[in-house]
Formats: structure tokens, C-alpha cells, sequence
């Protein structure tokens, strides 16, 4: 995919892991999770960074979407958007039962709310929410959500109030994990990421 940033690993890989940035951030800003989390699984890993499609207002970084108002107007489209580029992997070697979406907080809502419809290993939300009416498949993948319990930015509420609406009406998993800590991603996290798309991916 042009628009991208593909960090392959040798041997060829089996598994893929696309990971979704946060609002004002790059394709880039994730791809050090990616590679941490790949050195740890038992997988020959492609890692796949996903650039937001609009210039972040700031200048800098991009966004899926605008906040600050949100602008929940533009959520379908860019939901729409995603799914068609995660679905065009299907195409390459490695499928999507093989592929492992992972989002920071606007990109945790986009992999959520966008993951939730395709047929992926499973669907990782960071300091991730759920987006205002959306209301979750009952067959999607299974979902691990992660928050920091002193999250300033996106209150961990978000992601117990995502938790009910995957749960309702759906026996697939959707586990949520709180930790110490703020709008981040630490190493406990990891540890909690690695386990998880170990099982998925067995």
C-alpha cells in the first residue's frame, strides 16, 4: 500500500500486526510497539503503520477525524475508508484471520469501531472510546481494551463503557485490562498485548 509504512521481518512473515496512531501523531509513532511486541512473539511478524488521512489543524502529525469539537459527522467515511485499505490486505500473503489491529486512542476508537466488521485475529483499542451511537456487531473478532486508570485525556471510562457494548449481545471475547498510569502505552500493556495475540494467532 503506497500510503504506508511496512517494517518487514525475515523469514517471511506470517502474521501482521497494523497499527493505528492517535490524533496528532504519524504512521511512525507506533512502529516501536510494533517491533517490541514482535521481537517477543513466537511469529515472524509484518508490522504495518497506518497514516491518518487529514493534516492534523496543528500543523503537525494527522487525524482520522476532527476533535476538539469532535467532528462525529466525518466518523462514517473515515470508518468506511479504513476498512477498505485493511481489507485490501487481503490481497498479499498474509490474510486478515492472520492480521492483528492495534489503535492508541483515536486510532483505539477507528480500530474498534472499523476491526469490529472484518474477519481479523483480533482487534487491540489503547486509551481507545467508542464512537457516539455506534453500536457493535454481534459476530466480530475478539477485542482486548487497555487503559490507563489515570488517563486524563480519554477517561478509562471509555473503555468500560466500549467493554459493555462489545459484551452486549456477543459471546465473542473482549477482555479490558486496566494499569497504573496516564494517555500512554506502558510495559505491562505490552505484556498483556503479546500474551493475547499469542492465543489469537496459535
Amino acid at each position: 500500500m503506497p500510503d504506508s509504512v511496512l517494517q518487514a521481518t525475515m523469514p517471511p512473515a506470517t502474521a501482521r500486526l497494523v497499527l493505528l496512531h492517535g490524533w496528532g501523531a504519524d504512521a511512525d509513532d507506533l512502529m516501536p510497539l510494533g517491533a517490541a511486541l514482535s521481537a517477543q512473539l513466537p511469529f515472524s511478524i509484518d508490522c504495518l503503520g497506518l497514516p491518518a488521512p487529514e493534516p492534523h489543524p496543528g500543523g503537525m502529525g494527522r487525524q482520522w477525524y476532527g476533535l476538539f469539537p469532535g467532528d462525529w459527522q466525518a466518523v462514517s467515511p473515515a470508518v468506511e475508508q479504513l476498512q477498505q485499505r485493511l481489507e485490501a490486505l487481503e490481497q498479499t500473503p498474509i490474510p486478515l484471520s492472520r492480521t492483528v489491529l492495534i489503535g492508541f486512542s483515536q486510532g483505539g476508537a477507528m480500530a474498534v469501531h472499523a476491526g469490529c466488521n472484518l474477519p481479523l485475529a483480533g482487534v487491540i483499542g489503547c486509551s481507545a472510546y467508542g464512537h457516539p451511537n455506534w453500536k457493535a456487531p454481534q459476530w466480530r473478532p475478539p477485542v482486548l481494551l487497555l487503559h490507563g486508570l489515570n488517563d486524563e485525556v480519554v477517561p478509562p471510562e471509555a473503555s468500560a463503557n466500549l467493554q459493555a457494548e462489545l459484551k452486549e449481545g456477543s459471546s465473542v471475547d473482549c477482555h479490558l485490562m486496566n494499569f497504573p498510569g496516564g494517555h500512554a502505552i506502558p510495559q505491562q500493556a505490552e505484556q498483556a498485548m503479546v500474551w493475547m495475540i499469542s492465543s489469537w494467532l496459535s
